[in-house]
């Protein structure tokens, strides 16, 4: 590749990332209002699912067709600037890599997860910071919420999100870059069964295994992998 189209190429890879960022950072604002005093369990589910739900389905489906088309275009052998960009933002060194940072997992993870690290749509952290799976913050100039608690004597913080949507978003993209998770990637390239795919998230929680047996028994519990079974065209 000459100079001349490896600088436009370089042009094209920021031009985008920076858009991206802009977009992240002006979406509107969706504040949620704080989970009514009392409730049942079968409300409180009932309502997490009438939250949760539509965000993770609209996400994975986005991320499914995305990476249904890089993966269609690499065995093409197409090379184009958002490909680049997508390997730069996944921190993926080989086309391997990228698709399986791209890779959705399955919904039924998703939501579990989200249940277990909010407290079914109820914690703080989710109606004050649409926060809804207790993702740390260490940038002091993003959007954030101190945890209340701290660790030795810094203060924890969880990021602050204009939506739930933008939260789904950032949780699969943590697990399609962070270099905690590179086990669980290349399990989901390989299996959409989340029964195997859980006990590759050890490291998400200090709990390690109880974790990931905690994470299976509510996707089993509330019958979460049906979502699972809903076809994406």
């Amino acid at each position: 590749m000459d100079k001349k189209r490896t600088g436009l190429m370089l042009l094209a890879v920021a031009a985008v990332m920076l858009a991206g960022y802009w977009y992240f950072r002006q979406q509107p604002v969706v504040q949620i209002s704080p989970p009514p005093p009392q409730m049942t369990v079968a409300q409180k589910k009932a309502r997490f699912r009438a939250l949760l739900v539509p965000a993770v389905d609209d996400v994975y489906c986005r991320l499914l067709r995305q990476y249904r088309r890089v993966k269609r275009q690499l065995e093409n052998g197409e090379s184009n600037a958002r490909i680049a960009v997508l390997k730069k933002q996944y921190r993926a060194n080989s086309d391997t890599d990228l698709l399986a940072a791209l890779k959705p997992h399955p919904r039924s993870i998703a939501l579990a997860q989200a249940a277990l690290e909010s407290n079914w749509a109820t914690s703080r952290f989710f109606w004050q910071a649409n926060n809804i799976f207790g993702v740390w913050s260490f940038d002091p100039n993003e959007p954030r919420l101190a945890a209340g608690r701290k660790r030795g004597d810094k203060t924890i913080y969880v990021k602050k999100y204009p939506s739930i949507s933008a939260a789904v978003e950032d949780y699969y993209l943590l697990l399609g870059r962070g270099s905690a998770f590179k086990e669980f990637r290349r399990a989901r390239l390989e299996s959409d069964d989340p029964f195997v795919l859980v006990y590759k998230l050890d490291r998400y929680s200090e709990r390690g295994r109880a974790y990931c047996d905690e994470v299976a028994a509510v996707i089993r519990h509330n019958n979460f992998d049906q979502y699972d079974r809903e076809r994406v065209e």
